[in-house]
Order: structure tokens, then sequence, then C-alpha cells
């Protein structure tokens, strides 16, 4: 036995080499055909490098898009909302818009079937409190329905005076349907309080997707849905950036370094509210398995100067595209004068980097607006590895100081469009995150917007470029290793 010992283990090693050969090769083809070549290259690399268990995390999170049943949900929606009632698309003000803003709303339109409407106003609530006031006092006008979803969603002291609204809500007859997150409920405290609640007074409250094997609910667990949206009786509807939960989250590292979050929520009344409506209507059936009726009233378009168009735009792994990639990619290379971007997670892939290097490059005045601190490790770091890159094109970038984490999500381009919603301009957002974005045209709201950015900067730092390379080396290592796990999407 001693002397055939030495026999197995080679046989054994021989085997497993060979395997491990096969796997790289089978991968290297697969990962290839569905990828860019960047993350398709990092997917590589750490099968190669880190054998067997490299393709186990890839069989666990490699598939970039949901299960084929919810795509076809999605696809049979598209339909029903582009047969709606002709005259949707009929907006207010289609003499002042840029040139090239027709092309991009077509985009929109094909990629995520909701069409660019007049008649709307919206107001930008940059309060934390503010914005639950505001969402609470239209609540209260509720006389039909409320739907409510939220990537993260937890009754606690800030929260309660909402849940006691939606309450007051049901007792006088108005459905109240909830989403929220299933994976997020886990994160926060709070989680059966939450849906106790919710189900004491008669709401309706689905997990958005769940993860229950033995229920048939499974897709890549980190595929979340990321929106964030209140739409009361398809008259006023709000969204952005901020989650129903306390500013400090209630994680104790956070209130141990006194952390809260600044957000930027849009209040929106007009034809636009309906679209909003239709990606919750969207969630609900894919969650519920239950098609309401989709809003297909005549479209009463206003005269007022300060009346908005606006673009509803879903995107997410239910789609076959990277639906809001594309829109920002357009929007950047369409600049002609200035782009203000502000983005709490800033990991931008090679077509979102290059636009914004190549604006600054051409003389377009470029600013970007993140936190000086991070609540994410890896993500901080690898958002840091793309500053000199932005510092070297011209790029001014603003630490917003601590200990507020900057989680508004908006960027505006040059004097008359801007986007607001859920969505980080980061790969994750792109191509992971089902996330809500609202493209806007006028100018008195980018002007509103532009008052907003003059008061992150004149409460930031602005980075110095030869201060940042001078920077300590760990910082640096840190920075490039977090950058290329960023690319295992």
């Amino acid at each position: 036995m001693l002397q055939t010992m030495p026999i197995s283990i080679e046989l054994v090693g021989a085997f497993l080499l060979l395997a491990h050969i096969v796997i790289g090769f089978v991968a290297t083809i697969l990962i290839s055909t569905s990828r860019t070549p960047s993350a398709a290259i990092a997917w590589v690399l750490a099968i190669i490098f880190i054998p067997f268990l490299g393709a186990l995390w890839f069989l666990l999170v490699g598939a970039g898009r949901l299960p084929k049943a919810r795509r076809d949900k999605q696809r049979e929606v598209n339909t029903l909302i582009r047969s709606r009632t002709p005259g949707l698309d009929e907006v207010s003000h289609r003499d002042e818009w840029p040139g090239w803003l027709g092309t991009a709303v077509t985009m929109n339109v094909e990629l995520g079937a909701l069409p660019m409407v007049g008649g709307n106003r919206a107001t930008l609530i940059d309060s934390y409190e503010g914005s639950f006031a505001a969402m609470i006092a239209d609540i209260e006008t509720a006389t039909e329905y409320v739907h409510v979803e939220f990537y993260i969603l937890v009754l606690d002291d800030s929260t309660r005076p909402f849940f006691r609204a939606l309450e007051r809500a049901r007792a006088r007859g108005v459905e109240v349907r909830v989403l929220s997150d299933h994976v997020s409920s886990f994160m926060f405290p709070n989680r059966r309080e939450t849906q106790d609640f919710l189900a004491r007074i008669g709401a309706q409250w689905y997990a958005m997707l769940p993860l229950r094997p033995l229920h048939g609910q499974w897709q890549r667990p980190d595929l979340r849905n990321h929106r964030k949206l209140v739409v009361v009786d398809g008259r006023v509807g709000f969204t952005g950036s901020q989650n129903l939960i306390d500013s400090s989250y209630l994680k104790k590292k956070n209130i141990a370094r006194g952390l809260h979050w600044h957000e930027l929520m849009v209040r929106v009344v007009g034809p636009a509210v309906r679209e909003l409506n239709a990606v919750f209507l969207t969630d609900w059936y894919s969650e519920s398995g239950e098609l309401l009726v989709f809003d297909s009233t005549p479209v009463l378009v206003g005269t007022a100067d300060i009346d908005l168009d606006a673009q509803v735009l879903a995107s997410g792994p239910s789609f076959e595209n990277d639906n809001n990639r594309k829109l920002c990619v357009y929007l950047l290379h369409s600049a002609q004068k200035r782009i203000s971007i502000t983005s709490p997670y800033f990991v931008p892939d090679e077509s979102t980097l290059l636009a914004i290097i190549s604006a600054a490059s051409r003389g377009v005045a470029v600013e970007l607006f993140v936190s000086e601190i991070g609540d994410q490790y890896f993500v901080y770091h690898a958002q840091r590895s793309y500053y000199e890159a932005l510092l070297d094109a011209g790029v001014a970038i603003y630490l917003y100081p601590a200990p507020t984490v900057l989680h508004s999500k908006h960027f505006s381009i040059d004097d008359d469009v801007a986007v607001i919603g859920s969505s980080n301009m980061d790969i994750r957002s792109f191509s992971l995150n089902m996330e809500v974005s609202l493209l806007v045209q006028g100018r008195a709201f980018v002007h509103a917007m532009r008052a907003i950015e003059d008061g992150y900067r004149a409460n930031s730092t602005r980075l110095d470029p030869a201060v940042w390379r001078a920077r300590p080396l760990a910082g640096k290592i840190n920075d490039a290793l977090a950058r290329l796990t960023s690319s295992l999407q």
C-alpha cells in the first residue's frame, strides 16, 4: 500500500488539473459571449487562480439576468404599455428640446416601453424628514390606492408616522399595496414588526425577488430590486434615492460613527405619475401574479410655463439590455456645456468612464459629487481608483464631508435636462439591480437641481490632484485591488 499511495495521489492530482483546465476552457467560452471584455477577463482569472471555488462562485452569481419566466412577464407588460391609449407620448414643449433629446427619448421607449409625457410638475426634496412629511401629506389625501415600493422598508421611530398614514388610509377603505426587497429585509432590524404591522392594517405586501428555493423562487442572489417609489391615486408620485428607514440605517457601526444619509427625492404631479405607477404594477405582477389595470385615460397636457416633459425609465435584469447604462452614456456624449454628477457609489464601466473623460476633454465642464467617507469597503476603494483618471481629464471632484453620506443619485446635462432616481452610476446599478429613473426636460427643474448642486459644492472640499497622487501607498493598493472586484458582474 505504501508503494501505490504516491500513484493514487498523482492520479488524483492529474485528474484535478485536467478538470481545472476543462472548466477554465469552458468558462472562457461561456463567459466571453455575454459580457464586456473586462468582466469576462476578471471572471476567467478568478476561475483560473482560485481553482474550483472561482467556478463555484460563478455558478452562484454568474447569471446576469433574471429567470425566463420573469423576463417574459416584463415583455408582456411592455406590450400592454405600448398598446395603451394613443396620445400618451404627447409633449408640451418639444420645440424647446435640444436637438439630440428626441433620439434619447426614442431609445428609452424602445428599451423600457414608457413614453415621454408632458404637462408635469416636479418638486425636489433634499430633506430626509421633509421627504417623509411630503409623502405622508399626500397619503392623507388618498381615496383609491397607495402604492409603496422601497428597496429597504423598515418600521422604526423615524418611519412610524409614514406607516401610521398607511393605517389611516386603510381605515378609509383605500387599497394599500407594498413591495420591498426580500434580501434587504434580513439586513436590517424590525423585519417581523414591519410585516406584522402591514398585515394588521390590511395592507397587501410582497417581497421582491424572493430567494425561496423550496418554493421554486430562486435567481442570482445579488440581483436585487433597488427601486424607491410611492404613488397615490395615480395623481402624485415620488421617486429618488431615499429608502424607508431612519437616516442612520439603524446599523450599530453607523450610529457609532455618527453617520447619517443625505438624500434627494422628487415629487411629481401629472401624466408621468401613471408611468411611474406602471413600474410598480409591473413589479406587483412579477411578485403577486396579479395584473392590475394600467391607466389608459386621455392625457391632458397643461399650458403653464413650468410644465415639464418627463420620461420614466425602468431598468434591470428583467430587461434584455442595460437600459439606464445606455441612457447615461448617450446623455454624457450629448452634453455641450456642463455635466454635474452626484453618485454615492461611483464605479463606472468602460463606456461610462470614456464618455465622462471624453466630455471633459472636449471642453465640457464636468463635476462629480461623492462622499468623503464610505459605508461599503470594496465599493469605496473601487470608486477611489477612478479619481486619478478623472482628475487628469479635468473633472472637478468634490468630497462631501463626514459624517454625512451623500446618497443622492442624479445628474444634469447642460441647462435643461436632468435624471434623478434610484440608480447609482456604477456597474451594479447598470447591470444587476432593478432601478427606476426619471428623465426630465425643463429649465426650471434643472435650475432647481443646480441650486442643490451649488449647496453640495459649497459644503464640500475639492479634491486636489497633487494631494491625491501623493496619498499613501497602502491606499493606492487597496483601491487597485478593489477595482478588480468591480468587474466580477
